[in-house]
């Protein structure tokens, strides 16, 4: 191995044009970006958006509609889960860790119990909200609702 035969690692270079070595190579001089301007300069990066001083389309666009920050997203659990997971877990009271602990929710979200389905175990339920349905159904069977 001689210096005359030295060559990058396979997949090392990505282009054949070498850029900036004179005016032999055929991309001497300006390097490939033209004459002057901010894009011919070393350190430009153009910010994402940059529509050259025109005003931008995000700023063009009318802006509408209304994000509550007071929001609560609530994970919806249907009464036929509950029943689902008293029979595989031959249980009578259903708390949040109970449903983080059987994979129907994950931790630190609020739950809301809704009435679809049937219920016929007699169940203590105690969750974050519950729907008028839900809440007469698990009543209606025999349980108990508490909301904490």
């Amino acid at each position: 191995m001689e210096l005359n035969n030295l060559k990058p690692a396979a997949g090392a270079t990505h282009s054949e044009k070498r850029i900036g070595r004179g005016q032999g190579s055929g991309h001497g001089g300006t390097s490939t970006r033209g004459h002057k301007g901010a894009k011919s300069r070393s350190g430009y990066s153009s910010k994402p958006g940059f529509e050259g001083g025109q005003m931008p389309l995000q700023r063009r666009l009318p802006k509408f509609g209304f994000k509550n920050i007071n929001r609560k997203e609530f994970k919806a659990i249907n009464v036929s889960t509950l029943q689902t997971i008293a029979d595989e877990l031959n249980i009578s009271v259903i708390t949040p860790q109970v449903l983080v602990s059987s994979g129907y929710v994950s931790k630190n979200v609020l739950i809301k119990v809704l009435g679809e389905g049937e219920l016929k175990a007699k169940l203590e339920v105690k969750a974050n909200a519950f729907s008028k349905k839900a809440q007469e159904a698990i009543i209606a069977s025999g349980g108990t609702v508490e909301i904490i």
